[in-house]
């Protein structure tokens, strides 16, 4: 599926109705964007524990997610850290925190995954 390619510097200015719906149809971005909703911020070893994904399906995922304009990422040393891009439309935040709390009955094992995760990078304290 093409999605659309989004400069993330204007994601508030382009980001249409039918692009953010057609990035959560698929259930893994969909699971994705309610854990990193619920979590804040979470790096891809994160992403992959939780969902028990392969890192490449995920990384896939989130680069489709960032095209979007619905993720941002930094990097911090090996890590890359993915959050919702800051500059999303209200209307948009509010579709994903609805949809992240209509999933976490059926993302429960996810949760738990991510929960029970050994070695998880920690976060700097000036983070997001």
């Amino acid at each position: 599926m093409a999605l659309q390619n989004i400069d993330n510097t204007d994601a508030q200015a382009q980001l249409a109705p039918v692009t953010l719906f057609k990035c959560l149809a698929d259930d893994t971005r969909a699971r994705m964007m309610s854990l990193i909703t619920t979590e804040q911020e979470l790096c891809v070893c994160e992403l992959t524990c939780a969902l028990d994904e392969s890192q490449p399906k995920i990384s896939r995922h989130l680069a489709q997610l960032r095209a979007c304009g619905l993720l941002l990422d930094r990097r911090a040393g090996q890590w890359v850290y993915y959050r919702l891009h800051p500059n999303l439309p209200a209307w948009a935040c509010e579709i994903v925190s609805i949809a992240a709390k209509a999933q976490r009955q059926m993302l429960k094992m996810d949760a738990e995954r991510l929960q029970a995760m050994g070695d998880r990078p920690l976060r700097q304290e000036t983070c997001c």
